[in-house]
């Protein structure tokens, strides 16, 4: 990765955005994509120059006001202007860039208290550093599963296991652009955004788009090869006493098909524990 994470953003969302799109009038052949240096400096009120010098990576002090500006100029939602400020040295105070690793036993304990909805904990380059048996059983197409990321791109299991693909990677992918906020130079990041960029021309491709989202609350459309299709819900919580850890809660309609398809996935794997099966027979 590029050491100069501020300019690449701005030059990654200004290519995204058309003048029409920012309600300018497009005059003559445009060399580039999106918007010109010079466009973005008058929507944010800032000088050319200055603006050519962040993007160059010669300026890498802007002020608040700036940062500001820039957020509106080039139509960042919220998880992308703080991702912003994070690129600019601007996070809120208080804000550690490193991940707690270990999940602690009442985490565990409160994890296994969900027998029947998945919950598993990430750490913010998406890591599953823990999960209950209902998620353990969710995540059986992919060997190992252990991030993610990877199983996403470069797990074979990927691509049938999440219905709308495209969909999940994208989503994924702004997640993990979200890490490199915290910490740009992580050397766990930097190894597996090689490992997927060498894997995954899709990953590249998403990569290189700098949409940012943190995980919150979505849907999920699932193919298990054990039980079929699962129309699911999560939601996210920080962890509070491990910071970067989040804990993750899939969820059925109570009574649907998804919620009678969990329990029997949950009925398989219990089986398969109690008689030391492996989980692909």
């Amino acid at each position: 990765m590029d050491d100069n994470h501020l300019g690449e953003f701005l030059r990654a969302r200004r290519a995204g955005l058309a003048p029409r799109d920012v309600g300018m009038v497009s005059h003559g052949t445009r060399r580039v994509a999106g918007l010109r240096r010079e466009e973005v400096a008058v929507l944010a009120g800032v000088n050319a120059d200055y603006y050519t010098r962040l993007e160059q990576g010669r300026e890498r002090n802007p002020s608040a006001q700036v940062l500001d500006a820039l957020a509106r100029a080039l139509h960042l939602d919220t998880d992308a202007r703080v991702h912003l400020f994070r690129l600019a040295g601007s996070a809120p105070a208080g804000e550690t860039p490193h991940t707690a690793e270990g999940v602690g036993p009442a985490l565990r304990q409160l994890m296994d208290g969900y027998p029947h909805t998945p919950a598993f904990v990430l750490n913010r380059t998406l890591d599953i550093l823990a999960a209950n048996a209902l998620a353990e059983a969710l995540f059986t197409p992919f060997d190992p599963a252990d991030n993610l990321a990877r199983m996403t791109f470069l797990d074979p299991a990927g691509r049938h296991f999440y219905r709308d693909w495209e969909r999940a990677a994208q989503a994924t992918v702004a997640n993990l652009r979200q890490a490199a906020g915290f910490d740009p130079d992580s050397p766990r990041l930097r190894r597996l955004v090689a490992a997927l960029g060498d894997g995954s021309a899709d990953f590249s491709r998403l990569w290189n788009a700098h949409a940012v989202r943190g995980k919150t609350r979505d849907a999920k459309s699932l193919d298990h090869p054990e039980v079929g299709a699962l129309d699911l819900t999560y939601q996210s919580f920080d962890v509070r006493d491990a910071p970067g850890q989040q804990l993750v809660i899939y969820h059925a309609e109570p009574g649907g098909p998804s919620a009678q398809a969990l329990g029997l996935l949950g009925s398989l794997h219990a089986t398969r524990r109690g008689t030391g099966a492996g989980p692909r027979g």
